[in-house]
């Protein structure tokens, strides 16, 4: 034992660093806000007031007497003047004048879920209504297309069940003009009524104005149409049949199916353009939505500077909240526990934290869009051939935040520009490399130079996607054929067999009619 090493056990203390990140409240609020869009935001700061009696709104001038605020000092200041950020432009001459953009429409197509409104599972009506007449339940003021069709039903239906069925259906109607199959089954299922009187009903329905209101399908929509203008011929009805075919643009097998030759064919494709498979649209009262920009791009000319652009947040949509120091103040004078003056200055700090996180949100906004405007100069002056390649990461670098900060001021922000308003994540698009080492283009400035090939194509002649290769890489761009394909089916844009088929037959190359008319 005693040439062996003695072994000691017990405690031992070590010491080391670590980093970590620790999310304080008013990093969490600071992220939260950020990320939210105006409506979001709104509905945050809503909630603040009511739930903070320290926190004030300012409603146009701030009075006198308005309570003392002390002013935020932002994060990464922005040099400005009335929050408006110059942005030099190399001296550049603004050539363009206002583009439109077309951007998608913001449309709610879907109801709001009810089957009726007023009619019990047994066929009643509920209250101290007349039942018998539709427009008994809705207010005056109201004209919509529900009022629309009610309206015409008291004319047309006399029998007091066929109006109650009809009335049933009306309140279904989706702001299209449609029916759902489902939803109608189900009050012709509630109210007992059989099939046949219950697609005469619908028959009936459909004839009214504007025709093809009450359809459940696409096929139903123009032929009631077509019926209002006395075209609906066997021909026509066997080419509502197989809308699947024309969806193919299988032009000769519509022909079989019809009995016709190609140029009764073309015109009744023509015929069947010019109707409306939404005619509910045009009676909908219900405000689309509407894109709010939260930033305004202009070309302004500084007396020093030459041409400038200039970059300023929209005060409209902007939170204008202020802490009420003085009714603090009042407060906690007043109090007289321990408790009502910990909820004080707990209240007072929330308040002060909000404040703080408004102010670092717009000028972080202000910041990110100003580095976009600065990267993206060439879009704004020539349009979307000059759109450059850009990540999250080339803009985190430059304004020195990180990717997750820069992708949550992106999101949901918008900025009006001359050449329409822009969500901020347009700007970012992928890179396609260039051949002989030139700078890389952007796919965005690709697909719209695709579309610009295919549209100026000659009549006697058809760009094939191997062609379209071609034609790019002589550009020197370089990208492969499967490419071509996905950026032309993304765009809606038919094979060059299609094309060639459709221009055989003297069809526009946009002849599409989509199934779903919803």
């Amino acid at each position: 034992m005693s040439g062996m090493a003695r072994m000691s056990l017990g405690p031992r203390l070590e010491m080391g660093q670590r980093q970590s990140l620790v999310m304080t409240p008013q990093l969490q609020q600071a992220i939260k806000l950020l990320q939210l869009s105006q409506i979001e935001l709104a509905t945050y700061v809503e909630g603040e007031l009511e739930r903070n009696p320290l926190l004030a709104e300012m409603n146009g001038s701030a009075p006198s007497d308005a309570p003392d605020q002390e002013a935020p000092a932002p994060v990464d200041p922005v040099p400005s003047a009335d929050s408006a950020t110059m942005l030099r432009d190399g001296n550049a001459a603004l050539t363009d004048g206002p583009v439109a953009h077309d951007g998608e429409e913001y449309r709610d197509l879907g109801g709001d879920g009810s089957i009726w409104t007023g009619v019990g599972a047994g066929g009643g009506h509920g209250g101290g209504e007349d039942w018998t007449d539709p427009l008994a339940r809705l207010p005056d003021e109201e004209d919509s297309l529900v009022r629309h069709a009610l309206r015409q039903i008291s004319l047309e239906f006399v029998d007091p069940a066929e109006r109650l069925v009809a009335a049933g259906l009306a309140d279904l109607l989706e702001p299209s003009g449609w029916l759902g199959a489902d939803e109608a089954e189900a009050v012709r299922l509630a109210l007992g009524v059989e099939r046949a009187p219950f697609e005469a009903i619908l028959a009936r329905l459909r004839r009214l104005d504007p025709p093809g209101l009450f359809s459940r399908t696409l096929a139903e929509c123009l032929g009631a149409q077509l019926a209002d203008r006395d075209r609906l011929d066997p021909a026509m009805a066997a080419l509502l049949d197989n809308l699947e075919l024309l969806g193919r643009r299988d032009l000769a097998g519509l022909q079989r199916r019809c009995g016709v030759d190609a140029e009764d064919l073309t015109d009744m494709i023509a015929e069947l353009r010019a109707l409306d498979p939404k005619p509910g649209l045009r009676f909908d009262s219900a405000d689309s939505a509407t894109v709010i920009p939260d930033l305004f791009l202009r070309p302004a000319r500084h007396p020093e500077q030459g041409e400038i652009w200039e970059l300023e947040l929209n005060s409209d949509v902007l939170p204008k909240v202020l802490v009420d120091r003085r009714y603090a103040t009042t407060l906690t004078r007043s109090a007289r526990d321990k408790q009502a003056k910990e909820f004080l200055a707990e209240r007072l700090q929330s308040a002060n934290w909000l404040v703080k996180a408004l102010d670092q949100r717009a000028t972080t906004i202000l910041k990110v869009a100003k580095e976009i405007v600065r990267q993206q100069e060439g879009f704004f002056r020539r349009g979307v051939s000059a759109l450059r390649p850009l990540v999250l990461r080339d803009i985190a670098i430059a304004v020195e935040m990180h990717e997750s900060t820069v992708s949550r001021v992106t999101s949901h922000k918008y900025m009006a520009t001359p050449r329409g308003t822009f969500e901020l994540k347009y700007f970012f698009t992928a890179a396609i490399p260039s051949r002989g080492g030139a700078e890389s283009v952007s796919a965005e400035s690709v697909r719209s130079r695709i579309r610009g090939l295919i549209a100026g194509e000659p009549a006697s002649e058809t760009l094939s996607d191997d062609r379209i290769v071609e034609v790019l890489r002589g550009e020197g761009i370089d990208i492969a054929r499967r490419t071509v394909a996905k950026y032309r089916e993304a765009m809606r844009i038919p094979s060059s067999v299609q094309r060639r088929r459709e221009k055989s037959m003297h069809l526009p190359a946009a002849s599409t009619i989509h199934m779903n008319g919803r």
